[in-house]
């Protein structure tokens, strides 16, 4: 039998796609076998020094290795590990969590993002006094330095919670172990940790109960306790920790039971509030009989603790008998309902200045001192309150749509008092800051102060005429408003007239007998003349709003912009400022957890020349005289002008030719205050109602009544 042998694989053709394929694993693979080779000798080479002493080893190591059943004994015996075994097995187990927490603690990392809740604060807002007006944001925290809180505050804390803190390296076994055994047993909410773990629980981690957690927060607490000076560790403690009644932080705490700053803090009320640490819900003492038992028996525990740690004197102990009773209620969440008008222009205004997101503001930490003035906010609104009790009275129709605008402003731009609305909370409508009525006649000092300044054009291409106070114009009632061309036609193909108020004729008047008497038809005639290009660009550099202004038809001189209070009273104040204006504003200075911020605080401008201004000023001043002679006489120096607005043929048919606003504004002591008065049912749209008598006569004008309580002339 003849056998046949198979023939040797021919060697694979290089230039085949097949071959390369075959090359490339075949040189793969031995270069892998080179390297582990190379792997293995060099692991030799470097065990090779120790291989005397394992050799040493090899028989206890053999007499370590468990043989079952043991020879040598007998019945149960037989399967129990020798003491040598018992011991290795010891060591080993050591060694082994040893190994598992050295790994543990270098595979940690400190988060790099902080618990936002826990970080985030209140934003606090003060009067112009530098008191407190109102805090806002979801919780209650404001961060305070570790060098603003006195030593006693911080060791009744310590006494309290842990008073080896600045001795131990940032863990307590005892305290993890105590821990442990809570999380998978049975117990209360008593802690074990030291402070150090209770900040990292506040601002890296949650409050679950579970023993990961309790693990990572021991491994970053012992980080956390290398990186950070224990000083550091403290005051980040003390201004996250809960407190109860929605306050975060010692600060607070301290604002929400005693009303005062943690700096005016005394010994017995920081044992006090160290005791709300363990639990606020159970050491309220405001919060029922038992509450109130266990509050006092920790705060005697804790004043007797600073005694032991030798952080009271004997003493000192004696002195604090009584306990010291809390407010009753927090008063910080007391703030009025005109405040928050208050807090929402600032809030508007200090984002927009100092350049800060929506974000950053909400994280709060910002103290935001404003302009307002708590005591003129407080004859305003008082003002406003009586008036609208009186206007329900009278005739509760009409009135149950009314709204009353006002607003105060400096000469220097600073907003020191608005009213915005009955209350903020049912009506977000700020009523001084809206733009939704006609200015009327109380725009009449703008033309006035536009034609003094740019002059009249007779002619299309000849140079200005100069207009002064004495320039004389046409008075009476329904006189055509002309152009350089003749009358002025409208877009229905009809002359337009300029009209007074209640058809009245003057004759001839001068410009300054027109804007105290409030003679409509010569400023008409003046804007036409001077241009109603100049008219609005005159206003507007006085600090009325661009988007306010109308159509520029001859109804503009008349007032068919819609200023909102604090603009009106802001255009009136650049002439009691010798024709500067500064943008109203309402933030003078902002820091966040005391330093201080960058505002962007508005600058005066030259809106007209200086005559001009004192021009405008001493007519306004007639007519204040004029209407008010007897506060004329006792408070020289005055400057006011009634104002109002009558619906034009675009209104509501019913409401063509009425009233549908009432201004009053002017100036004393280099303030100017801007009050007007109209009806609107905001449920069904922005157009206004006819006044229907709510603004008073004119021997008892309500905005003129209003504006005088305002600036102390009533």
């Amino acid at each position: 039998m003849q056998l046949r042998v198979p023939a040797p694989p021919e060697p694979p053709v290089h230039g085949s796609r097949s071959g390369r394929r075959r090359s490339t694993r075949t040189s793969a693979r031995q270069r892998a076998v080179a390297t582990a080779a190379t792997t293995a000798r060099r692991l030799l080479a470097w065990l090779a020094p120790l291989a005397p002493y394992a050799r040493r080893l090899a028989p206890y190591a053999r007499r370590l290795k468990p043989v079952y059943p043991r020879p040598g004994r007998t019945g149960w015996r037989r399967w129990i590990p020798s003491w040598r075994q018992w011991i290795g097995g010891f060591f080993a187990s050591l060694g082994l969590l040893g190994a598992f927490l050295v790994t543990a603690y270098a595979m940690t990392d400190i988060p790099s993002n902080l618990n936002t809740y826990a970080t985030q604060q209140d934003n606090v807002y003060f009067w112009s006094d530098g008191t407190p007006m109102a805090r806002t944001g979801w919780v209650q925290r404001q961060a305070m330095p570790l060098k603003d809180i006195p030593q006693d505050v911080r060791w009744a804390v310590l006494a309290a919670e842990n008073e080896t803190f600045y001795s131990d390296p940032g863990i307590s076994v005892r305290g993890i172990t105590r821990g442990l055994w809570q999380t998978v047993g049975e117990g209360d909410t008593a802690g074990g940790s030291t402070i150090t773990q209770q900040y990292v629980k506040n601002v890296y981690l949650n409050q679950n109960r579970t023993i990961s957690r309790k693990f990572t927060e021991a491994m970053i607490a012992l980080k956390l306790d290398n990186k950070m000076s224990k000083d550091q560790i403290l005051e980040g403690y003390l201004n996250t920790s809960w407190f109860g009644r929605g306050s975060y932080g010692i600060q607070r705490a301290a604002q929400a039971y005693y009303g005062k700053d943690v700096s005016k803090l005394n010994v017995s009320e920081a044992a006090m509030l160290a005791g709300l640490l363990k639990g606020a819900g159970l050491y309220d003492p405001t919060l029922g009989a038992a509450n109130h038992q266990r509050a006092v028996e920790r705060w005697k525990w804790i004043l007797d603790r600073m005694v032991k740690i030798h952080k009271l004197t004997p003493q000192q102990r004696t002195t604090y008998k009584t306990f010291p009773e809390p407010l009753k209620t927090n008063p910080l969440y007391n703030t009025g309902a005109q405040s928050d008008y208050l807090v929402e222009l600032a809030s508007q205004y200090v984002k927009k200045a100092a350049h800060l997101t929506d974000q950053q503001f909400d994280l709060g930490g910002y103290q935001i001192y404003t302009t307002f003035d708590r005591k003129r906010e407080q004859a305003l609104t008082d003002a406003v309150t009586k008036a609208r009790k009186e206007a329900k009275q009278k005739d509760p129709g009409p009135a149950k749509d009314a709204h009353y605008g006002a607003a105060s402003v400096a000469t220097d731009g600073r907003i020191l008092a608005v009213y915005g609305g009955p209350d903020h909370r049912t009506q977000g409508y700020n009523e001084s800051n809206a733009a939704t009525v006609p200015a009327g006649t109380a725009f009449l000092p703008f033309v006035y102060a536009a034609g003094l300044e740019q002059g009249v054009h007779k002619t299309r291409s000849g140079p200005a005429t100069p207009v002064t106070p004495q320039t004389v114009y046409d008075g009476n009632d329904n006189i055509p408003v002309m152009t350089p061309e003749g009358p002025y036609w409208d877009r229905s193909g009809k002359k337009v007239a300029a009209r007074n108020d209640g058809g009245k004729s003057y004759g001839k008047v001068t410009l300054r007998q027109a804007l105290a008497q409030s003679v409509n038809t010569p400023f008409m005639q003046l804007g036409m003349d001077t241009g109603l290009d100049q008219v609005r660009r005159t206003a507007e550099a006085s600090g009325l709003l661009s988007d306010s202004f109308g159509p520029q038809v001859p109804a503009l001189s008349l007032g068919n912009s819609t200023p909102s209070a604090i603009r009106m009273a802001s255009g009136y104040a650049t002439f009691a400022a010798d024709g500067t204006h500064t943008e109203p504003y309402s933030v003078r200075r902002i820091t966040r957890n005391g330093t201080p911020l960058d505002l962007n605080t508005p600058h005066a401008t030259r809106a007209i020349g200086v005559q001009v201004a004192e021009d405008v000023t001493d007519a306004l001043t007639d007519s204040f005289r004029l209407a008010h002679p007897g506060t004329a006489a006792a408070r020289p120096g005055v400057a006011g002008k009634a104002g109002t607005a009558t619906a034009g043929t675009t209104a509501d048919k019913d409401t063509v030719g009425k009233d549908i606003a009432a201004w009053y504004a002017g100036s004393a002591d280099s303030v100017s205050t801007a009050v007007v008065v109209y009806r609107m049912d905001l449920a069904k749209s922005l157009e206004p109602l006819p006044l229907q008598g709510l603004a008073g006569t004119s021997a008892d004008n309500v905005p003129y009544n209003l504006w005088a309580a305002a600036l102390g002339l009533g």
